[in-house]
């Protein structure tokens, strides 16, 4: 998905969170990279990301927390991989998250000894100096839950202005484009036919209209089914987990209705399915 930026207002919006909280206050997108939006660091994650390991390990991080807010469908909390408090939640445009708001690099009120040697024992591949990270990370402000939480609300409610005032948007997409999209994204779960259209701002007899333009020509029940299907070829072959296992990840609970969908859509029982394409 193509997402368009208006990075001189986000750069205004972000220096003014950031002035008045004194929180790090990041842009992600769709895969958990950082926009840079503007560079500043808290020192220790300054010292941390100078070193290439460090930022792999940071970018690695970010991408787990977009996922996990995406999955949270609101603000995510979390401590990083170095142990300091972090949080995320995504914008959503047609009920698809096209963008992540993330704040944190703080320590919260629990004893700031405690949370050092908790980082500390993550650090076993750090070379750089350890006694100017240590005092770094002693320059750390401390958050009590309340007022994170209070700006997590704020966020929360900045996102619509943002996405009102088109500061983050995707490019101009077609019904069907867009419920392409969100079929891509939500096949996993059980959706009922009006909450998709619910999400996607359209009526029901639409949305079926819809359906029917997609490749092949279906019902929205067969497009999720079919997602569901390719995904669970995909993991049969690629990983040894139980059929039951692989019903589950793709969104099926009911292991004999997800073969019953299977061997209609291939012809093979899972089992078989694997069995004869990894000979």
């Amino acid at each position: 998905m193509k997402i368009l930026y208006d990075h001189d207002k986000l750069l205004r919006l972000v220096d003014d969170l950031q002035t008045f909280t004194g929180l790090k206050t990041s842009v992600f997108d769709g895969e958990g990279r950082d926009l840079q939006i503007t560079s500043s660091h808290q020192e220790f994650c300054r010292l941390i990301n100078a070193d290439a390991e460090g930022h792999r390990r940071c970018e690695a991080c970010d991408a787990r927390a977009v996922r996990s807010a995406e999955e949270a469908r609101g603000v995510y909390r979390y401590r990083c991989h170095l142990g300091l408090c972090e949080a995320a939640l995504p914008l959503y445009e047609n009920g698809v998250p096209i963008a992540y708001l993330a704040f944190g690099q703080y320590l919260d009120e629990t004893p700031i000894e405690r949370q050092w040697e908790r980082s500390e024992r993550a650090l076993d591949w750090y070379t750089g100096d350890r006694k100017a990270l240590r005092e770094a990370f002693w320059s750390l402000r401390q958050y009590s839950f309340r007022e994170t939480a209070a700006y997590g609300s704020i966020l929360q409610a900045l996102t619509a202005y943002i996405l009102r005032e088109g500061i983050i948007r995707s490019a101009e997409y077609t019904d069907l484009q867009r419920l392409e999209l969100y079929l891509d994204e939500h096949y996993r779960e059980n959706i009922p036919l009006r909450k998709i259209a619910a999400d996607l701002h359209m009526g029901t007899t639409k949305l079926c209209s819809l359906a029917r333009a997609l490749p092949g020509g279906c019902t929205v029940i067969q497009a999720v089914a079919a997602r569901r299907v390719e995904e669970a070829r995909r993991l049969l072959l690629q990983s040894d987990a139980p059929i039951s296992a692989v019903a589950a990840a793709v969104g099926y609970s009911d292991y004999n209705y997800f073969t019953k969908i299977f061997r209609s859509a291939t012809g093979q029982t899972p089992s078989a399915y694997r069995k004869e394409h990894l000979q």
